[in-house]
């Protein structure tokens, strides 16, 4: 076979890859290297006793993503690990399933949520005061409050926008089209994007493996390479932290790209780790992970022997494990209400 067939064939699997469903499991990667193959986990899928204290080590605002059995995705305050509110919507909006993939509890006590099917905001009382309906073809996977009164997010499509919107003025302050790979789906465009201290904007280009910074124009001013991105920070310290969703990894990088930190399953062999999605950085150090489960283990009953949260020191000390699957469901938003600093002023590292 010519070399020139190979090469064709190998583009082509490489965009089918793109294209399935983030329910399929995707590859490990290791730094400067390809896909790997993930070794098969033997044993249980995490021990009988976690360090820390459950639920009740932190109060925190928690929701996850395809909590599929259950007829609605709700979102929850759990203080002392007990749910003190929470707020649901249908697991489907005309037809179309309905995820909870970024949200944040403003300190009016109102949530800034976004669903697949559009994007929202409710208030402590549980009136939904602001409504975006996606059209169809399109998702939100992004919403960000900046303030009170504005919210940042992402349309994933054909093209795909980032869009600061002004909800009491109710026009679009700032929107510019995302490059996005054309051999990819909608649905594995993007999971989080960030507005930072300096009003620049943060985006994980999951489909293209890469971490793009643009300016207020749209114009590009940073990026690093880096495998299927679901989440990024800006750090205080000028550094940027990344979650590589289904690769399993969280990693932080400097200014030229190096990694200077890094966690994975090596430093936890006896957790199981699936999908990490949202990794936050604490005023402390430590650094907050949602491990999300229910693309790998298909029968949900299994998800209770899963753990949803972890924290880590710097020095990658695991001090919390949370698996409290009685109260909650699968964890993608892990919001800890005893950080310092305003959510929606951007004084918090997540």
């Amino acid at each position: 076979m010519r070399f020139s067939t190979i090469a064709t064939l190998f583009l082509i699997l490489a965009s089918h890859l793109l294209c399935t469903h983030e329910a399929i499991a995707q590859p490990n990667w290791t730094i400067g290297l390809g896909p790997t193959t993930r070794p098969a986990w033997s044993g249980p899928m995490s021990p009988e006793t976690l360090p820390g204290n459950n639920a009740s080590q932190h109060p925190f605002f928690y929701c996850g993503q395809w909590d599929f059995p259950k007829p609605e995705q709700t979102m929850y305050i759990v203080r002392e690990g007990k749910i003190t509110w929470s707020y649901s919507i249908p697991s489907k909006d005309k037809g179309e399933i309905s995820e909870l993939t970024d949200a944040t509890l403003l300190s009016d006590n109102s949530v800034v949520f976004a669903r697949k099917t559009g994007a929202g905001k409710v208030t402590a009382d549980k009136k939904l005061v602001w409504d975006y309906e996606a059209p169809k073809g399109f998702e939100v996977h992004v919403a960000q409050p900046i303030g009170l009164d504005r919210v940042l997010m992402i349309q994933n499509g054909k093209p795909a926008k980032l869009m600061l919107i002004n909800l009491t003025a109710g026009k679009t302050e700032t929107e510019f089209n995302l490059k996005t790979n054309p051999a990819g789906s909608v649905h594995l465009q993007f999971r989080r994007a960030r507005m930072t201290a300096a009003g620049t904007f943060l985006v994980s280009h999951k489909d293209m493996d890469k971490v793009i910074e643009y300016d207020t124009t749209g114009k590009e001013i940073w990026s690093v390479a880096v495998p299927v991105p679901w989440s990024a920070v800006r750090l205080k310290n000028g550094n940027t932290l990344v979650s590589s969703g289904s690769a399993q990894v969280v990693r932080e990088f400097n200014a030229k790209g190096e990694v200077v930190w890094q966690f994975s399953q090596k430093d936890v062999p006896n957790i199981e780790l699936f999908s990490l999605q949202e990794a936050n950085r604490l005023a402390n150090g430590n650094t907050i992970i949602s491990n999300w489960c229910p693309s790998a283990v298909k029968d949900s009953k299994d998800w209770r022997k899963t753990v949803q949260v972890l924290e880590i020191t710097p020095e990658k000390k695991l001090v919390w494990a949370m698996r409290s699957w009685d109260e909650l469901g699968p964890a993608t938003v892990v919001q800890l209400l005893d950080e310092p600093g305003i959510p929606e002023k951007l004084e918090q590292q997540r």
